[in-house]
């Protein structure tokens, strides 16, 4: 038996498009609603912004990662790691599935660039052992990203076994490829896009993508198919184009 799992990544530039020239969070939410995805991977995600509340008379008046996900994926989590006076972002995961766990890791190299990890273990249905999702946004800077995706390497090793199946998504910054390598010869992970010998999607600018900086890196399920949604309508919502993946993991007998 297999289970149909669809998945997408995506870099929300905090609900604002390009330049931060209009907010953009409500057709956002509706863009997000056509994918249907099971599981998102959201990074720059607003958590609090009070002088966006004040300034914006429809700025919604729940966390973003709650307004992106109310009436259809039931179970989400955020990971504050920017934090300032006037509020916080951060990463986010929205599921179909129960959240079983829930970790924000601080993987912040240079205190004005601060980062996290945020790992949650969720529950598919006739699958014995949880499905571990992480959500990355690494740093701009070299050596730390190399830092980061060290401390990632190190949280999968220690807290997920190695046969459980192991999703990581999100905005690496790593337009010179140099994840692949880590990911794929210490946690066998594959990242989807690479998995029919293509090199990682171009993703970044979204109205006409060149650098490879968003990915979606697998382990223990089968890619089905995977799509880059850029170009209008996408790029006017924000920079990042938006990566999606039909995949599929075996499951017991019902």
């Amino acid at each position: 038996m297999t289970l149909a799992l669809s998945v997408a990544t995506w870099n929300i530039h905090k609900g604002f498009s390009q330049f931060n020239r209009r907010m953009m969070v409500h057709e956002l939410r509706e863009r997000l609603r056509e994918l249907s995805a099971d599981i998102v991977f959201l990074q720059e995600v607003q958590g609090l912004h009070l002088r966006h509340a004040e300034r914006h008379v429809d700025w919604p008046s729940q966390p973003q990662h709650e307004f992106l996900a109310e009436d259809v994926w039931a179970n989400h989590s955020y990971g504050s790691n920017m934090v300032y006076d006037h509020g916080h972002h951060g990463n986010a995961i929205l599921s179909r599935f129960p959240i079983l766990t829930e970790h924000n890791q601080d993987v912040t190299h240079l205190r004005f660039d601060r980062r996290g990890l945020l790992h949650c273990a969720v529950a598919l249905p006739r699958l014995a052992q949880p499905l571990h999702c992480v959500c990355v946004h690494l740093s701009l800077f070299g050596r730390s990203r190399r830092l980061q995706l060290d401390a990632l390497a190190n949280r999968i090793e220690d807290l997920v076994p190695a046969g459980a199946p192991l999703l990581i998504a999100g905005d690496f910054n790593d337009w010179r490829n140099r994840a692949d390598d880590l990911l794929a010869d210490r946690l066998g992970l594959v990242e989807v896009f690479s998995d029919a010998g293509r090199r990682p999607s171009r993703s970044y600018p979204a109205a006409l993508p060149m650098f490879r900086l968003d990915r979606i890196y697998q382990r223990g399920l089968q890619v089905v198919d995977t799509q880059v949604h850029a170009g209008r309508p996408w790029s006017t919502i924000s920079d990042h184009a938006v990566l999606t993946a039909e995949l599929k993991i075996k499951t017991a007998a019902p």
